[in-house]
């Protein structure tokens, strides 16, 4: 019998989760992150022993970063934690736990888990994507992320809005050093921004405030909602999934279940559209879900 841990590594808290051999929830845990690596690291490695002490048995340990592994070096890049970078977390953490740690980006944990037992489970290719204060995104191809040679699959939010309009240019300024990344256009920090001006960061009251009247929260939506038509339609063409699952707080706008389709259809290389697009299933458990699930059932 095989019981499962998943971590989810934030920049402000981490999360593990015990997964039993028929995948149930059996312990779910929530700690503040150490912003210092080594505290880090010691703080998962005592939520490992403390999960497996109160279950009664050990348990294979998967790990979602906000970032990735190379695999040219074996150390962290691109993470937003800035003390993961350039560290060899995998290792690191396995010599603590004294075994293989398997590590993913949370973006593509996010995918997993939803292509796993979640809303789009069973289906072929399924496109995942976070749109909260950033904008993450994973691809799983038959029950497997689909990482890449350099393990950069999936990073939609570095790439650039698609037919940009003359209103829109000169093209946002991105943290990454380029102009036009989709994180500064479709992300919620991007959403309250347009509403709000640049230090709004808040979108959660956008539809409430748009369904009393206010001009500015409406217009706001619906430029969003434009943006994101054509970064999804953009993908679809490239990728063709069966299933786009939003995850993060803009998942819980309902105008985009009902909008999105129509207006991403100019913009699909296709006679047709038909790709779903479903809210996640697991909130803001689905991604220490999936890191758990980077181990199979089997073990």
């Amino acid at each position: 019998m095989t019981y499962r841990i998943g971590i989810d590594l934030g920049g402000t808290k981490t999360e593990i989760l015990v997964l039993g051999p028929d995948g149930a929830n059996l312990l779910r845990r929530r700690a503040p992150t150490p912003r210092d690596y080594g505290a880090a690291l010691a703080m998962m490695a005592d939520m490992v022993r403390a999960a497996e002490a109160e279950i009664g048995a050990a348990a294979t340990v998967g790990v979602g970063i906000p970032g990735s592994i190379s695999p040219a070096t074996g150390l962290v890049k691109n993470a937003n934690s800035n003390a993961l970078n350039g560290h060899a977390f995998d290792k690191d953490l396995g010599s603590l736990l004294n075994r293989e740690i398997r590590v993913a980006n949370d973006a593509n944990c996010f995918a997993l888990s939803e292509a796993s037992d979640g809303a789009a489970a069973g289906a072929s290719v399924v496109f995942g994507i976070i749109l909260g204060t950033g904008c993450g995104a994973g691809i799983v191809v038959d029950g497997k992320i689909l990482e890449g040679r350099h393990r950069i699959a999936g990073e939609w939010g570095h790439t650039p809005l698609p037919w940009p309009r003359l209103d829109e240019l000169p093209l946002r300024q991105c943290w990454c050093g380029l102009q036009g990344c989709l994180e500064t256009y479709v992300s919620g920090t991007a959403l309250a921004r347009e509403a709000d001006g640049p230090t709004a960061r808040d979108a959660t009251k956008l539809t409430a405030r748009a369904a009393a009247g206010d001009e500015a929260a409406a217009a706001a939506l619906a430029i969003h909602a434009d943006r994101l038509a054509r970064s999804l339609g953009a993908l679809s063409t490239l990728l063709d999934p069966d299933v786009i699952v939003l995850g993060g707080g803009l998942s819980n706008l309902p105008h985009l279940y009902e909008q999105l389709p129509g207006l991403m259809a100019p913009y699909v290389f296709s006679d047709v559209f038909t790709a779903k697009i479903v809210q996640n299933k697991h909130g803001d458990s689905s991604g220490v879900r999936g890191a758990a699930w980077l181990w199979p059932a089997s073990g």
